[in-house]
């Protein structure tokens, strides 16, 4: 009776609304039996995959090769899993693998493939080198396979026995440089007043705020430092391909003319050069190698296991003792203040991590590993200090400096037992700076005024939107005159300096290779990262008899759960997704990194040991 009271209207309503609602039902309930199914293979036991005699090692390294990893374990699970090409990959991971591999029965040969590597210092360049010298010392081949690469990752196949480029490919090396974006004008028209405090005439880092061009002074300092960077590539790559070293500068310095006269044939002229050996395509490289190795089981191409699969597959060589560690801390990035996680040094949370070591009764040494271009020069201090206190713990402490260890990164190194660097490394920028951005010209163009009153002559004059006060002004000055002067009192004394003057001679902000930089009292030695660590256990007294143990910041247990599950779900789903195009950092990009670096200071002022000594 109700259902006939009803219009016919109600009813078609009533209709749709009984159409969704069961549509829901059914949607919710396949969703809830796909979660079941997602948990039920997350947890299944993974599938036995046994490393094969007569393997083929694959060193392929994606993006930039760094220290640390910037990215979290849910991250990373996350792009592994979905197939997305990683960003990242770890230099102790490549050189860990190739440690292995060298002690491997089942590994016959090795392949470095850096077609997807985006960027690599040289010093990190020199500590693979090693690491293939030992592989190779064990009569096994290592083939680079190459198709348009630039000159860091050119560097990287040179130190095969054999590079195959692509008869299509192309290797393009024009030398290092060093350009930057100067905005002083652009910031005069738009009124903002930038108020730098530095000391030391070489100390360039913020002149793109106050100039539109690169001074004499840190042009002439550029020259030194790169140019030796350059001669130590050119002479890297002469050595190893056995080339003359005049002879390669002046093809580099000719390319223009003799890619004209090869039809611009990028190959061909790789080839003429001695630059490679071979020119071959994929499918041909395939065969060769599975000619010289095994066959994969498809037949096409060669038996080859991944770097990451090896790693995974094998175990850590061993030594004697587990009782005796040395403990190895990586301080990568900016130094700034507070916890940070990795891609940071936060002078927290870093902080947190030597005093644990310090505690630690078997840990005998440290070896500090050294990436920064500087920062905060407070959080510097502090750090410095608690390296100073894991050494009156009665520890060694070794600085070992990857590609760069400049300014505040030099502060921290200055209270270990001995300093290694590499010949490459960018070291030194022994000098301070501090900056403030004020806006009242700018405000003051779009009507915006600022006035009031203090109840100190001092009160309310630290304001962005007010120009910058006289009296404060000889304040921060006086701040920043103050830690230049405990900066290079503290390398005097760590560095057995007679005077301030003799330390004063090679700071002032200049900057130095590693080999520039030994010879001038700066650093102890240079060499690899593992030459640090084996000085490490001998001045520890420890001999052969210790254990490697990598310092990371403590993770939960629910990020690992978390990571393990999406690595084990999706893998076993098979899901995967298209990797997005990630084009390299454009002048674009460094560009708005400078404008964000003066937004950034949040109206505080502070004094930063930094080197913006890229290239």
């Amino acid at each position: 009776m109700a259902n006939e009271q009803r219009s016919f209207p109600v009813r078609v309503m009533l209709g749709i609304w009984h159409f969704i609602d069961g549509s829901r039902k059914v949607f919710l309930n396949l969703l809830f039996l796909l979660l079941l199914y997602v948990l039920y293979t997350a947890f299944q036991p993974p599938e036995t995959f046994r490393l094969k005699p007569d393997s083929t090692l694959v060193i392929r390294p994606y993006g930039n090769v760094v220290e640390q990893y910037s990215t979290t374990p849910m991250d990373r699970a996350l792009q592994e899993a979905t197939g997305q090409e990683q960003f990242e990959t770890r230099l102790r991971d490549m050189l860990e693998a190739i440690h292995r591999a060298a002690a491997d029965r089942d590994i016959s040969q090795l392949v470095i493939d850096p077609n997807y590597m985006r960027s690599i210092g040289m010093a990190a360049l020199n500590d693979l080198a090693h690491a293939l010298d030992a592989f190779r010392s064990t009569g096994k081949p290592v083939i680079a396979l190459a198709e348009n690469i630039g000159q860091n990752q050119y560097y990287l196949a040179a130190l095969a026995d054999e590079i195959w480029l692509n008869p299509d490919g192309m290797i393009w090396i024009d030398g290092f440089s060093n350009y930057r974006q100067f905005y002083r004008e652009g910031l005069e028209k738009l009124e903002v007043e930038i108020n730098l405090f530095r000391v030391g005439q070489y100390k360039s880092a913020m002149e793109p705020y106050i100039r539109d061009d690169m001074s004499e002074e840190a042009k002439q300092a550029g020259r030194f430092w790169l140019g030796d960077l350059w001669q130590q590539y050119v002479e890297g790559v002469a050595k190893h391909r056995g080339l003359i070293v005049g002879s390669l500068q002046k093809s580099i310095d000719n390319f223009p003319e003799l890619i004209e006269s090869l039809d611009g044939n990028f190959a061909q002229y790789a080839l003429k050069l001695g630059l490679v050996d071979r020119l071959m395509t994929a499918p041909e490289a395939r065969r060769e190698l599975a000619r010289r190795g095994t066959p994969d089981q498809a037949g096409d191409s060669y038996r080859a296991v991944g770097m990451q699969d090896y790693l995974n597959l094998t175990q850590p060589l061993l030594r004697k003792s587990a009782d005796n560690r040395i403990a190895i801390v990586v301080a990568e990035g900016e130094i700034v203040s507070g916890r940070h996680p990795n891609g940071r040094i936060g002078s927290i949370s870093t902080s947190e991590q030597l005093r644990r070591i310090a505690q630690d009764e078997n840990i005998k040494a440290v070896v500090l590993r050294i990436n920064s271009p500087g920062g905060d020069a407070y959080a510097a201090e502090i750090l410095r200090n608690e390296i100073q206190q894991v050494r009156d713990e009665g520890k060694t402490v070794v600085v070992s400096m990857g590609d760069v260890a400049a300014s505040g990164g030099y502060w921290i190194s200055m209270a270990a037992d001995e300093v290694w660097a590499s010949p490459a490394t960018i070291t030194g920028s022994i000098g301070v700076y501090g900056m403030l951005p004020t806006f009242s010209g700018t405000l003051d163009k779009i009507g915006v005024h600022t006035d009031g009153f203090g109840t100190t002559d001092m009160a309310g004059k630290l304001r962005l939107d007010l120009p910058l006060d006289p009296g404060v002004r000889r304040v921060f000055q006086a701040s920043t005159e103050k830690v230049y002067r405990q900066f290079i009192s503290l390398v005097k004394a760590s560095r057995g300096f007679e005077t301030l003057e003799e330390a004063h001679e090679f700071a002032q902000g200049r900057v130095w290779s590693g080999a520039q930089a030994i010879e001038r009292g700066l650093i102890d030695k240079t060499g690899t990262f593992q030459d640090a660590i084996e000085s490490s256990a001998r001045i520890a007294g420890l001999g052969d008899s210790y254990q490697i143990e990598w310092i990371e910041p403590e993770k939960s247990a629910l990020d690992e759960f978390f990571a393990d599950f999406v690595r084990g779900a999706v893998v076993r789903l098979n899901l995967s997704v298209s990797a997005p195009v990630k084009l390299p950092v454009s002048w674009l990009q460094g560009m708005l990194d400078d404008l964000q670096f003066i937004m950034a200071r949040e109206g505080k002022f502070t004094v930063a040991a930094h080197c913006l000594c890229g290239m």
